[in-house]
């Protein structure tokens, strides 16, 4: 989860906020390399006591000013659109989680069992080992290394559903299904929040994800049930 006087993103427990990150540096390389070769041109036509006619009339600078910017929006633009339609891709889920947006909290139905549903509201008072304002009475236990499908929804306003540690965040809307999917690599817990402003206690609707080998997400589905 995040730490305090973190600048940069948490860290990734997904394949897909790996992917995310690596395109989040591929682009920042490329803005510092933009801003200092425009600094150093612009210092130096500053300090510049002669001017260059060819350098503000030329043909030839005016040629490669222009193909050097859709160069490097190439550069750009390929590998986002491969993290897009990445991000996207629903493969064949292992497991399928429905979650349901209430003012406020959400709720949560494991549709490939049986009655394996519960809410999940914030702890008001949580322990000494427990963090305020994001743990919850019931958390959401997933396998690691398995493919989750989540459906999202709403029943009253609009809410949205994020866990920075995955990189997956959706709107849930009444009256539409939205989806995302992740794979989590390693155990432990993953935190998020509401990230719509839903009402009075948008703040107080927390998200818990807890990641557990399949032996012991199984046996935690024998003990719900």
């Amino acid at each position: 989860m995040a730490a305090p006087h973190t600048l940069l993103f948490q860290n990734s427990a997904s394949p897909l906020m790996e992917q995310l990150i690596m395109f989040h540096d591929h682009a920042l390389l490329i803005l510092i390399l933009i801003i200092s070769l425009v600094s150093y041109m612009f210092i130096m036509l500053m300090f510049n006591q002669l001017t260059n006619t060819q350098l503000l009339e030329g043909q030839e600078i005016e040629t490669i000013w222009t193909i050097f910017p859709a160069i490097i929006l190439i550069f750009i633009a390929l590998p986002s659109l491969r993290l897009l339609y990445l991000l996207d891709e629903i493969k064949t889920p292992s497991l399928t989680v429905k979650t349901m947006g209430h003012q406020w909290y959400w709720s949560y139905e494991y549709s490939d069992f049986t009655d394996l549903e519960f809410d999940s509201y914030m702890v008001s008072d949580p322990d000494i080992n427990q963090f305020r304002l994001l743990e919850v009475d019931n958390r959401t236990v997933v396998p690691t290394n398995s493919q989750i499908r989540v459906l999202i929804s709403a029943l009253d306003v609009i809410h949205s559903w994020a866990i920075p540690a995955l990189g997956v965040k959706a709107d849930a809307v009444p009256g539409r299904l939205n989806q995302v999917s992740f794979s989590i690599s390693q155990p432990g817990i993953w935190f998020g929040q509401c990230s719509e402003i839903c009402g009075a206690n948008h703040s107080f609707m927390p998200i818990v994800i807890e990641a557990v080998p399949p032996t012991q997400f199984i046996s935690w589905v024998m003990t719900s049930n």
